[in-house]
């Protein structure tokens, strides 16, 4: 992968970053807004069906929230391989990875084929 290529990589997944840093943030924020409700801080008996309602919203937030993370993670380990030097190469097998993975995947750090074995294992 040539230097053009990997620095246009680098700017997407940093763009990336910031805005799981932003949606993550805002996750944190609406957990914190909802606090008092789940506290039993207001002031009425919400129906159970509203109460089941906002369980769900709540529940909901917080897998998009650890997937957000997961996502940031993976982003901050590629952007980790492009300052070592090793963006582009499988960090199973050493092969390089193909380009239409890595436009699809920027943060992919296997090559298809170990990808394939990893979710066959």
């Amino acid at each position: 992968m040539n230097t053009t290529a990997i620095a246009l990589k680098r700017t997407q997944l940093e763009a990336e970053r910031d805005r799981l840093l932003e949606e993550i943030e805002e996750y944190e924020r609406e957990g914190q807004e909802t606090l008092s409700d789940v506290s039993g801080e207001n002031n009425y008996r919400d129906h159970m069906a509203d109460q089941g309602s906002a369980t769900f919203a709540r529940e909901l937030d917080a897998t998009l929230e650890e997937r957000a993370r997961e996502s940031l993670t993976q982003i901050e380990r590629a952007l980790e391989r492009i300052e070592q030097g090793t963006y582009g190469i499988c960090s199973r097998c050493g092969a390089p990875i193909a380009a239409a993975r890595l436009e699809a995947m920027p943060a992919a750090d296997l090559c298809i084929s170990c990808k394939e074995r990893e979710e066959n294992a």
